[in-house]
């Protein structure tokens, strides 16, 4: 919620002005604008903070890939943020694992939104997970370790530790 997307604006290089609320029991987060209605949702604030900081190119730039990181924003908001319980836990790491195979981010070959939102909204799961859990989402750890070095991203969340030269060789 508000702390998230306070960090958001950090990571953009955003002098942090908005002042964030939430709403509802499900604490919806809500920006107030200086004119008109307030923005109501995570995503929503977070795609106009974006343009706010003039880094459009971090919704996509093809057609396909704005709505591969729509897709990726939506997940985050739906499965993630309404995850309960381990199970829900590994049905999210399992899918995320498969698809992160051959990629180096969400939406393909580029840093987007959706890896920074993701990232966020996964940081208290991976940083429970034991070892061995790293060790069996491999795809899932090798793509978190790279976004939490990704330049600005990280700030004061806590460095979740991977044993490095298990996830970069084949070699046992």
């Amino acid at each position: 919620g508000p702390a998230e997307l306070a960090l958001l604006e950090r990571a953009l290089g955003l002098r942090e002005g908005n002042k964030y609320g939430v709403q509802g029991e499900r604490k919806v987060p809500v920006l107030q604008t200086n004119n008109g209605p307030g923005l109501i949702g995570l995503v929503t604030i977070a795609a106009y903070l974006v343009k706010q900081a003039k880094k459009g190119q971090l919704l996509g730039s093809s057609a396909e890939e704005k709505a591969v990181v729509q897709q990726w924003l939506e997940y985050r908001v739906t499965r993630v943020d309404g995850c309960s319980g381990k199970e829900d836990t590994r049905i999210i790491l399992k899918d995320l694992n498969m698809y992160l195979e051959d990629k180096v981010y969400l939406a393909g070959n580029n840093f987007t939104l959706a890896d920074i939102l993701m990232y966020y909204g996964l940081h208290p799961i991976m940083a429970d997970l034991t070892v061995q859990e790293k060790e069996k989402y491999l795809n899932v750890s090798r793509w978190f370790n790279h976004i939490q070095h990704y330049p600005g991203v990280r700030q004061n969340l806590s460095n979740v530790v991977f044993i490095k030269n298990r996830l970069y060789t084949n070699a046992h």
